[in-house]
């Protein structure tokens, strides 16, 4: 892949390496699938460990060239990348269509926003203050330095391979870092017109860098490399813990984005209608592949019955099928092995008394697909409501007490994003304290924006990808004191 590559058709995507795309030093490639046909579309490279030190030494030199350019002219580029992203959004958008299985409508969307993302980093940019601190000695000047970590290593995953991608960059960028992107095998294409745009907009070489490959030997030889001082991490909670403490054996900096498996709260005088609305759009958007979809509904009794019906109707007008076709509105799932989880999650709700109110289904024989699924009276000890289900299943159940609820959705070792519905400011409050989360959006979906913190606590993981807090982990403090003689 190049970067004034032509976009219609799906590319095959090569490693970018010092602002040149070039192929694996063996030849090696990986194909990738379309999963709602489930054929090859194309292949990515897959890197060696001479590809990664050459990448990592590009990343040094480029960090060294990125640092000294000032915050208002890295702004600019950045903001010239996201134009760039604008311009090329709707092929963008049917190659990650193509590679992920989300509708063409939400990929554009993903798209678009990281254009958004990538701007509002570079105004934020501009705020990465010092500060003149007054000393006790008149003759001193104490002054605070801001200044950027060095090269970061960050590794993303399959079901945002843009957003995801664009937090990290752009936090990075707008610090003055260099960022060497490990993103997935499965959807390369997206990532790489992100980075297109950025070698395109004008970034130094070797500012950014983009591999694939084996993600355990990338991983190992990333973080271990001295070169490497930050690294940033979105997946799951196991692998999260792994690269952890990997780095932590090497002293580095870590954000760790990881699971979650967020709680639904509907109180006894939630408006229904409104909350059957937001949840299904937020539970089905990406089939259910998004961390912090909805997906422990806990109902209060009285109403349990009228919300899942409303929201069982809710989920019957969705248009199941491939992305591409106009009038979908739920795409298939991204591999195979997401369609035995969802079997074994619905057989295991099944056999602890749970009613299938929708779906509980594969459709098809060809291609990723998957029903729609409401299960209701859910046990506490079925798999779906202790295993984070990435996928199109909601899993209700009753409390009578608000208090109830909140131990509940407490009850996991995860703490990423909630969700709650209530009339009352009393309940809010109630909920906004009590719950063990990093996000909490009462009567509405979630709005991930990129000035508000975006992060977990717990088994979900530490760090802030969004707002100004996700610049600081971009950042070393330096303390300077200078005595005039």
């Amino acid at each position: 892949m190049n970067s004034n590559q032509n976009f219609a058709r799906y590319p095959d995507t090569k490693l970018l390496i010092d602002n040149q795309w070039v192929e694996a030093a063996d030849g090696k490639t990986i194909d990738v699938l379309n999963p709602a046909t489930e054929q090859p579309i194309g292949k990515v490279a897959h890197a060696t460990a001479d590809d990664l030190d050459r990448a990592l030494a590009a990343a040094q030199r480029g960090f060294e060239r990125w640092r000294d350019v000032s915050a208002h002219e890295r702004a600019l580029t950045m903001r010239r990348a996201a134009a760039l992203l604008r311009e090329r959004a709707d092929p963008i958008a049917a190659n990650l269509t193509q590679e992920q299985g989300k509708p063409l409508a939400e990929a554009r969307g993903e798209v678009m926003a990281a254009a958004e993302i990538l701007e509002w980093f570079a105004d934020e940019g501009l705020r990465v203050y010092g500060r003149i601190v007054p000393a006790r000695n008149l003759a001193v000047q104490q002054l605070v330095f801001k200044e950027p970590v060095g090269p970061v290593a960050a590794f993303t995953p399959w079901n945002f391979p843009i957003n995801q991608v664009v937090r990290k960059l752009g936090a990075a960028l707008a610090t003055g870092c260099s960022c060497l992107v490990k993103a997935p095998e499965e959807t390369p294409s997206a990532p790489a017109a992100l980075v297109a745009a950025l070698v395109d907009a004008g970034v130094p070489a070797g500012t950014v860098g983009l591999v694939f490959g084996n993600p355990v030997q990338i991983s190992a030889h990333l973080i271990a490399s001295p070169i490497i001082r930050k690294v940033t991490f979105t997946g799951s909670t196991p692998i999260g813990k792994e690269l952890a403490m990997l780095a932590g054996r090497h002293m580095k900096r870590v954000t760790m984005e990881l699971g979650g498996h967020a709680p639904v709260i509907i109180a006894e005088d939630a408006d229904i209608e409104l909350a059957a609305r937001c949840t299904s759009a937020g539970k089905f958007r990406n089939a259910g592949q998004i961390c912090i979809a909805p997906t422990r509904f806990l109902v209060h009794e009285r109403i349990q019955e009228e919300f899942a019906a409303a929201f069982v109707e809710k989920a019957k007008a969705l248009q199941v099928g491939n992305g591409l076709d106009a009038g979908t509105t739920m795409g298939p799932l991204a591999n195979a092995r997401r369609l035995s989880a969802m079997e074994k999650l619905v057989r295991d709700a099944r056999n602890r008394g749970a009613t299938v109110a929708l779906g509980g289904e594969r459709l098809g024989s060809c291609g990723n697909f998957w029903q729609p699924t409401v299960l209701t009276d859910v046990h506490r000890d079925s798999e779906v409501f202790n295993e984070e289900p990435f996928g199109p299943i909601a899993a209700m159940q009753s409390f009578r007490r608000i208090e109830d609820a909140i131990a509940e959705a407490n009850r996991l070792p995860f703490g990423l994003a909630s969700y709650a519905y209530t009339g009352s400011l009393k309940t809010s409050h109630q909920l906004a304290r009590g719950l063990e989360v990093g996000m909490l959006w009462i009567n509405q979906p979630a709005a991930a924006s990129a000035e508000m913190p975006f992060g977990g606590v717990k088994d979900s993981g530490y760090g802030s990808e969004g707002g100004p807090e996700a610049l600081e982990a971009y950042v070393n403090t330096k303390s300077v004191s200078i005595m005039c003689v």
